[in-house]
């Protein structure tokens, strides 16, 4: 019997497409399958063991983490580009699940779509497994869900979680934060996946791509590759790092800026202090202040402005941890200093 029906693909619901789309992107998912992954896709749940993953460990713990791409999508929809926000989605919470000093395990997606082109699908879960890839963990399942009437036929959106692993003594606590310890910048690969919203009224990035394909001389790229361009994912030159050098803290800088997540990683009684001279500004962060006229406040408290993460350490460990992340492909540098204070961000 053919699981094919007419009546509910007048329905607006093609359950053909849903299978085609499972068989394009099978050759991604396979990409990401590490020892600890039990079977492949199609079963009613993920499988996972951690036999390999709790050696060692006294008290293992799980660490979650879930998010989006925001409206950062409505730029793929425009530029008919839909194979780099599956890294943003990854990216987003791997990045999170780092600053608490885990190993990210599995990940899985939830992409709802006005209608289920297969080949779209397939794009979309190719970032999906590329951003697994970058950060070493297994896409073990996942959800397409075609909304006829609910959205556009054209529009989707993409979220999804992940969970890591990390033994209790070395989760990462900011209360360990000292006054003298320094602030070490990972530099970001642009806007990432936070404050589109605004982004897209500077641009007046609206119903078509027009402005996505203008070339911005600063940039060396179209307006649309350079907002497009996937979130760093910061997982494995951290995790590198952590086995060198003892980390304190890290703040990944997402929505709300620096003001809203350095803090996050700071116990009652510590600042960061930061000069803005040493932020090295991302070019992208220019072209958006000058179009906008937006006030460099506004700035800081909305973007990553160039930062993607900041790793608190000693200072004396700074140097170390420079040359181990520079190693692993991450241009850091010092971008501040622990004092004390209220809690929060001296920007000046």
């Amino acid at each position: 019997m053919s699981n094919f029906t007419e009546s509910y693909k007048r329905a607006g619901v093609d359950v053909t497409a849903g299978y085609e789309a499972v068989r394009l992107m099978k050759d991604s998912v396979a990409r990401t399958t590490t020892p600890a992954v039990i079977g492949g896709l199609g079963g009613f749940g993920g499988l996972l063991t951690l036999a390999d993953e709790i050696k060692g460990m006294e008290e293992p713990v799980l660490v979650s983490g879930t998010d989006g791409v925001g409206t950062k999508i409505k730029l793929a929809f425009l530029a008919d580009k839909h194979d780099t926000v599956g890294i943003d989605c990854v990216a987003m919470c791997v990045n999170d699940i780092v600053c608490r000093g885990a190993k990210p395990l599995f990940f899985l997606d939830y992409i709802a779509i006005g209608k289920n082109y297969p080949e779209k699908v397939a794009a979309i879960v190719s970032g999906v497994a590329e951003g697994c890839v970058m950060s070493g963990c297994a896409l073990v399942g996942g959800e397409t869900a075609e909304h006829p009437g609910l959205m556009p036929e054209n529009e989707y959106d993409v979220a999804g979680f992940a969970v890591g692993i990390v033994d209790k003594k070395k989760i990462l606590d900011c209360e360990n934060v000292k006054e003298g310890d320094v602030i070490v910048a990972l530099p970001s690969s642009g806007v990432h996946s936070n404050g589109f919203s605004l982004v897209r009224k500077v641009f007046d990035i609206g119903g078509d791509n027009d402005n996505l394909a203008r070339y911005i001389e600063p940039l060396g790229k179209t307006l649309g590759e350079a907002l497009l361009t996937p979130t760093r994912i910061y997982v494995k030159p951290v995790l590198a790092l952590m086995k060198e050098v003892s980390v304190k803290s890290i703040a990944h800088i997402t929505g709300g800026g620096f003001f809203e997540n350095v803090p996050r990683a700071l116990p009652e009684g510590k600042r960061a202090v930061i000069k803005k001279s040493d932020v090295r500004i991302h070019p992208i962060f220019d072209v958006i202040q000058k179009r906008g006229g937006i006030p460099t406040e506004d700035m800081f408290s909305t973007f990553n402005m160039g930062v993607g993460m900041m790793i608190i350490l000693s200072a004396q460990d700074a140097e170390r941890a420079i040359e181990i992340l520079r190693a692993n492909g991450e241009d850091a540098y010092i971008v501040g200093k622990i004092e004390n204070g209220e809690k929060g961000v001296e920007l000046c």
